[in-house]
């Protein structure tokens, strides 16, 4: 699997803690959208994109396996978002 493109859109809400919105395209044929950037306590880090159940709780639609491919899908969008800050 390889990701084949990042688009990242920046937030600018005061007092936020999302600075934006990420959507990834893996091997040009399937595409993840809403994922998110968030200023955490010491570092930015990615959000799987997730849903609220109606009991109030919320579940990832999609997120990674393992450290690896999450590691790769942050590098690729932090990148991006750099890019754009």
């Amino acid at each position: 699997m390889k990701i084949t493109s990042v688009n990242v859109h920046k937030y600018n809400k005061v007092d936020s803690k999302m600075l934006g919105v990420a959507s990834v395209v893996l091997d040009d044929c399937f595409i993840i959208r809403g994922l998110k950037i968030i200023e955490g306590d010491n570092k930015l880090f990615v959000s799987m994109p997730r849903r609220q159940t109606p009991d109030g709780e919320y579940h990832d639609i999609v997120h990674p396996l393992n450290q690896e491919t999450r590691t790769m899908f942050e590098e690729a969008i932090l990148e991006e978002f750099k890019k754009i800050n």
